[in-house]
């Protein structure tokens, strides 16, 4: 599904096509795909331009010119975004269409109809309603160590919590814990203060990597966890290099924590 990184290429992708241009219309071919009325939505977004915005996680937020308008959509599990010109058929899986007056489209692909547009008045208050803390690149490191200390649960499913840090998926939490040389299983509310500190880098390092690389996963350097789960053409040039720690060399394993998947070293992130 789209994690943090890919939501941010979405975010970066609106700005560049679909600015400053007014909304004449709003095509929604199912409307269970709404968090508003679709009658409200429609009323609300004519004439309306897209100005800035703004992710949290992996909620898109996009401001009009309009302040108590704000468009949020979420990605569910394969959304994406296309802009094209209304004399072109409508993108496959385009289930949501915000047509502009200048003969341009922005569509809203939701192949598996888990993705959600809607609106909010305002940003904060939403995000307080649905306890989700902030986002994983703003959040300070004092404020992670405060969220970790009070679970006394394994590190990995609290970080998977978007009410501890808002934005990291399953894999993100895995090569994050791998960077830091953490155990995915160590009980959050353990951690020593160091191991907070390598937990709040490495998220840092992952994310940044991941966005510069533009969500490309065999861009990512040879030194990262996430090439054991070959989702791309390997770096290595040996095609068994990934089963093993590209650090150590030790056999990487993959168990279950938290009810997901997880891929870690078990010689360099031991279990406390």
């Amino acid at each position: 599904m789209p994690e943090l990184p890919e939501v941010e290429m979405r975010r970066l992708y609106l700005e560049a096509t679909s600015f400053d241009q007014p909304i004449d219309s709003i095509t929604v071919e199912d409307k269970k795909l709404l968090t508003t009325d679709f009658s409200t939505l429609q009323e609300s977004l004519h004439g309306r331009r897209f100005l800035g915005t703004k992710r949290v996680g992996k909620n898109l937020f996009i401001y009009t010119d309009d302040p108590s308008v704000i468009v949020r959509m979420h990605f569910g599990m394969t959304g994406d975004l296309v802009y094209y010109h209304n004399s072109i058929d409508r993108p496959r899986h385009a289930r949501i269409v915000f047509y502009f007056k200048n003969g341009f489209c922005l569509g809203f692909v939701c192949p598996r109809k888990f993705e959600r547009v809607g609106l909010v008045s305002d940003i904060d208050e939403y995000l307080k309603l649905k306890k989700i803390a902030p986002d994983a690149l703003s959040i300070d490191v004092a404020t992670l160590a405060e969220k970790l200390k009070k679970r006394r649960s394994p590190v990995k499913p609290v970080l998977l919590d978007q009410a501890t840090t808002a934005g990291l998926g399953n894999w993100i939490v895995d090569e994050v814990l791998f960077q830091a040389k953490v155990n995915p299983s160590n009980i959050s509310s353990e951690l020593s203060l160091e191991s907070v500190q390598a937990i709040h880098d490495a998220i840092h390092l992952v994310l940044d990597t991941a966005i510069s690389c533009e969500a490309n996963y065999k861009d990512f350097p040879p030194s990262f966890l996430i090439h054991a789960r070959q989702w791309d053409t390997s770096p290595y040039e040996d095609p068994e290099a990934y089963k093993y720690c590209p650090r150590c060399g030790t056999a990487i394993q993959i168990t279950e924590v938290g009810g997901r998947t997880t891929y870690f070293c078990p010689q360099e992130q031991v279990l406390l």
